[in-house]
Order: structure tokens, then C-alpha cells, then sequence
């Protein structure tokens, strides 16, 4: 029986998590979230984690009511996340959305705990400064995201050294072969519809812009010690293969499946097994026509300038991530339109004094000043 963490356990990527823990058997130590007191103490009474722990302070106050009854040990706040985070165990699962997720992993890490990461921008952000202390410590970090997962496979029984191009997949999301004319006046409600993944919607939205997939990019640059410009993106409207490897002998490997998590997040927690289970196999007969595109980079701004910022490398990714995440969270309120969630992002970096040996302050330092850039340009 594996011990797992899991942070962010009520959120799209947490919920399925638990699903394949149960399904495994595996011991659940903790869970984490920001303010859904009710969902984390109806997964508690479930599940019976030593540690519940919210975010938000007032929520983890109506949590420890509600636990009351129990054993469970409540923590709140930051250092309750880090502390929940540092437990000892087989495995730390992050879904924890956004550059919170970055002090979480760094803990885990610290505590000596293997990592399962859903959360990219703990690459984006600090990548250098992660995989440092991932090797100072011996911590293994496996990815839970469905592209760098199937990277991840695809390379199993490869050659140290033979790894020549990344060949990164994603579905276009719902605006594909729009024009910059056409997404002038799209709506939240209208960026929400993605056509294959059910996802949050910060992370859908992020698919709309081809964000995600820029962001993806950056994080492939840190988990594969690959540059930007040996990896390949192609618009892949079926979702089924969901990204490949191509090799030094000219090979091309490639992992395909339904559009399923559970699938990539049980891999990672039950590495280096393969474990049954009950979710959709895959037909290829029924799919029928699998279809590869170049992305329309002139409309979708975003994916171009995460490849221009891990070119440059420092803290150039944190300042656009940073405002990227400030960018969404006005669209979604109407505050910004569509296309200026880009705009934002690259002048955030452009407004960036970058620096390529950073500390963990320097990156909350930029992320702080690329969201408060994002926030003035509505106030």
C-alpha cells in the first residue's frame, strides 16, 4: 500500500485522483484545497486523511467543525498547505492550480517525497530551482499532465541520449481556425466550450488562448532537458494521441488513448506498473481519421511568446504566467476581453527586469508585479 498526499483534492485533477486511489487502495495522508470546506470534509469522512487542510482561513474554521467529530487534524493557511505537503510518504500529488502550487512542490520535495505533478506551473516558474532540489534530494518527479505523460511513456526504453524531438498535441480548443476578427467579442461562456476535456476553467480557458499549450512547451524544456526549438506543437482535434517522442534513429513513439485523466494520473501514482482498471479503451476503427495541424500562431498569440520567454530563460516565464493568470481570472469576470489575455501577458514581459540567477523571492517578486501590472491596466 502506497501513502499519497494529495493537494488541491477538490478541484478536476484531485477528485479523479482520489477515484484512482481508492480504486488502488492506497492510503490517503492528506488533502488540500482553498476554500471547499464541504467537498474536503465529505472526502475526509471518506477517505480518513490524518490531515485536512484549507487555504482559506475561514473556510479551514468551518472545516474544523465540521470535523470535529473526528480525528483529523485541520490546518489553515500557507503554511498549512506547506505543512500537509511535507508529510511523509510514498507520493505527493500537486493539482494545486497556479504558481501556488510552487512553495507546495519545493516542500514536498525538502520532506524527500516523489512528486506527481498536474501543476505546470511549478516548472514554468521554478523549473531550475526544482529540478536542483529534486536531484540534491534524490526526488523523483513524474508528470500527471496527459502530453508530458504520454512524453513520459513514450520514452520508456529509450536510449539515454536519444531523444531528438518532442512532438506536443492539443486540441485546438473551441475557437480553432478562428481569426483574430472572429474572437474580438467571444465570451467566457463562449472560451469555456472545449470539446473534449472537462477541465476547470482557468486551465480551459487557457486551452482557448493555446496558453496551456505555450506553458506546456516550458514546462517540456525542465522535465525533458530539451530545448524549446526541438519541440514540435500540432493542432490535434481528436485528443487521442496525446503527444510523442521522435528519436535519433528517426523513430517516432507516441502514446495514444481516450481523453480520459484518470489514465496519466494513474500511471504516475502506480509507476513503474501498469495497473487494470475499468475506463474507456480506445477504438481506433471507431475514431476512424486521426488529423495533424500546424497552430495558427499569428491569431493565438500566447503560444509563440512562452516559446520567445523559455528562449530567453529567467524570469520571463513567471512574468508571463503571472499576468496570464491575473488575465483570466478578469476575462472570466467580463472585466478584459479575449485577446487582450495575451496582450497583457507579453507586455508584463516585456516590463520584466529579467534575471537568469533568481531566488524563489525573485520569482513571487515577478509574479506579484506581472499580476499587479494586469490589475492596473482595468482600474
Amino acid at each position: 500500500m502506497k501513502n499519497i498526499v494529495i493537494l488541491g483534492s477538490t478541484g478536476s485533477i484531485g477528485t479523479q485522483s482520489l477515484e484512482v486511489c481508492e480504486k488502488e487502495g492506497f492510503k490517503v495522508k492528506a488533502l488540500t484545497a482553498g476554500k471547499n470546506s464541504k467537498l474536503l470534509e465529505e472526502q475526509a469522512r471518506k477517505l480518513k486523511p490524518e490531515i485536512c487542510a484549507l487555504q482559506d482561513e475561514t473556510a479551514a474554521a468551518d472545516l474544523k467543525l465540521r470535523l470535529k467529530d473526528t480525528d483529523i487534524k485541520v490546518l489553515s493557511g500557507k503554511d498549512g498547505i506547506l505543512e500537509a505537503a511535507s508529510q511523509s510518504c510514498d507520493m505527493v500529488l500537486n493539482s494545486i492550480v497556479g504558481i501556488a502550487g510552487l512553495l507546495p512542490t519545493l516542500s514536498a520535495i525538502e520532506a524527500g517525497n516523489d512528486i506527481a505533478l498536474a501543476n505546470k506551473e511549478t516548472l514554468v516558474t521554478g523549473g531550475v530551482i526544482v529540478n536542483r532540489e529534486a536531484k540534491r534530494r534524490g526526488v523523483k518527479i513524474l508528470p500527471v499532465d496527459s502530453e508530458h505523460s504520454a512524453i513520459f511513456q513514450s520514452l520508456v526504453g529509450a536510449p539515454e541520449g536519444s531523444l531528438k524531438k518532442i512532438i506536443l498535441t492539443c486540441s485546438g480548443g473551441p475557437f480553432f481556425s478562428k481569426t483574430r476578427s472572429d474572437l474580438e467579442n467571444v465570451t467566457a461562456k463562449d472560451a469555456l466550450k472545449h470539446p473534449n476535456w472537462d477541465m476547470g476553467a482557468k486551465i480551459t480557458i487557457d486551452s482557448a488562448t493555446l496558453m496551456n499549450k505555450g506553458l506546456e512547451v516550458i514546462e517540456a524544456v525542465h522535465l525533458f532537458g530539451i530545448s524549446a526549438d526541438d519541440i514540435e506543437v500540432l493542432v490535434h482535434r481528436q485528443s487521442i494521441l496525446h503527444s510523442g517522442v521522435e528519436l535519433s534513429d528517426g523513430a517516432v513513439i507516441a502514446q495514444l488513448g481516450t481523453p480520459d485523466m484518470r489514465l496519466p494520473i494513474q500511471y504516475a501514482l502506480t509507476y513503474p506498473a501498469r495497473s487494470n482498471n475499468a475506463f474507456e479503451r480506445l477504438s481506433l476503427a471507431d475514431i476512424g481519421t486521426l488529423t495533424f495541424e500546424r497552430p495558427d500562431t499569428n491569431t493565438f498569440r500566447a503560444l509563440p511568446l512562452c516559446i520567445e520567454a523559455i528562449n530567453k530563460g529567467g524570469l520571463y516565464p513567471t512574468a508571463v504566467n503571472g499576468a496570464n493568470e491575473e488575465a483570466v481570472s478578469l476575462f472570466l469576470q467580463g472585466k478584459i476581453k479575449f485577446l487582450q489575455i495575451a496582450e497583457l501577458a507579453e507586455k508584463a514581459m516585456l516590463n520584466t527586469e529579467n534575471k537568469q540567477s533568481f531566488t524563489v523571492e525573485d520569482i513571487l517578486n515577478t509574479d506579484k508585479a506581472a499580476r499587479q501590472l494586469v490589475k492596473d491596466f482595468v482600474s
